[in-house]
């Protein structure tokens, strides 16, 4: 496969900072870039789910062994249910098989679940592995992969398990995008449209005009709208890395959809539906409580009805167990969650709202 111009930027967080490739056809170029990341050849692992493999497997081992990393393979099941201890203990014991040593890096080749899995694993396997994202879906490659957010999930909710954990590199290739199913694509979109929302207006108005060619996939709009995302997902993880300020922005949309997520059974949103469905209540919560205007929440809903994302609650939601999951959110205060809003497009802020205020505008 042919390999189109390359952007290229530094997440700079002193000891942890690290280089970000965003191009087409960067699969085979993953050897040479790991080697120029300073990475150890010899014993590695490469994690990746049962469609990713088929896909995108040998191509990645391959490229790794021309540069002269010994890859051991380790395939877990495709889906949400492989973010889980089970799974976790899975990749743990093919770790001990392939006798990886604390300097032998970690490949993560995938979407959000393997990113997570494959990073919590890394994080904590010999206290510390060299981490290497290869994002294969447009959720991580515009979001999840950067930020060195790692995780697993519990039956009690999202995310509850987990760690900070910084990759050493992070190589996203938009070609691996042209291969998603249409409702993983789509649910991607969620994620870039939320980079526009919370800090970048003229991304919403760039989105409206070209959401047709992205939804077409053209190359250079996916690898516009890539690169865009993870550089503003960079400058704010730049200015708060463990989530103690600013980041807490990045969290539009997602406090409801979590819940959402935990509530419905994992898997029966996918994540930016979810994500999706957040933001329109969070827009909702922002007209009452920031002063988002009308006009502004109208625009965030079409982009988002346009981008073929779900817009409303479920019918037969149970708001009793929605609430009691609410109250398990890492960012509860108190009697209360604070919950990212908008006062406008581009712009968001935090408030305190209790769980009464939430559910009343929800349901």
């Amino acid at each position: 496969m042919a390999v189109t111009a390359m952007g290229s930027f530094r997440v700079e967080l002193g000891p942890n900072s690290h280089d970000v490739h965003v191009g087409s056809g960067l699969l085979d170029r993953l050897g040479e870039l790991a080697r120029a990341a300073g990475l150890k050849p010899g014993r590695t692992a490469l994690v990746t789910d049962s469609n990713v493999a088929r896909l995108f497997g040998s191509r990645a081992k391959n490229s790794l062994a021309d540069a002269g990393f010994e890859v051991a393979l380790i395939e877990v099941p495709a889906g949400e249910e492989s973010k889980s201890l089970a799974a976790l203990e899975t990749v743990y014991d093919r770790l001990v098989e392939a006798e990886l040593e604390r300097s032998s890096p970690l490949f993560a080749l995938g979407g959000g679940v393997v990113g997570d899995l494959a990073g919590f694993a890394a994080a904590t396997y010999l206290r510390g592995l060299p981490l290497v994202q290869i994002p294969t879906t447009i959720l991580a490659q515009v979001d999840s992969a950067l930020g060195g957010k790692t995780a697993v999930n519990h039956r009690a909710g999202k995310n509850l398990i987990g760690a900070f954990y910084q990759p050493r590199l992070i190589v996203a290739d938009v070609a691996t995008l042209t291969t998603l199913p249409e409702r993983e694509f789509r649910e991607g979109l969620a994620e870039v449209i939320k980079y526009g929302a919370i800090m970048d207006a003229p991304m919403v108005a760039m989105l409206e005009r070209n959401l047709p060619a992205i939804l077409k996939r053209d190359p250079s709009r996916l690898e516009e709208i890539v690169d865009r995302s993870l550089r503003h997902k960079a400058a704010v993880v730049q200015s708060d890395e463990r989530e103690g300020g600013l980041r807490k922005i990045l969290n539009f949309g997602h406090t409801i959809g979590h819940a959402l997520e935990a509530t419905s059974g994992y898997g029966h949103y996918l994540h930016g539906e979810a994500v999706a469905i957040g933001m329109i209540a969070a827009g909702k919560l922002s007209r009452t409580y920031t002063g988002l205007s009308a006009d502004d929440g109208a625009r965030l809903e079409n982009l988002i009805t346009a981008a073929g994302l779900p817009t409303r609650l479920p019918e037969g939601l149970h708001p009793g167990e929605f609430a009691h999951t609410l109250r398990l959110d890492k960012k509860r205060a108190g009697e209360g969650i604070e919950f990212v809003l908008l006062d406008r497009l581009g712009h968001a802020l935090t408030r305190n709202l209790t769980f009464d205020e939430i559910m009343a505008s929800l349901l």
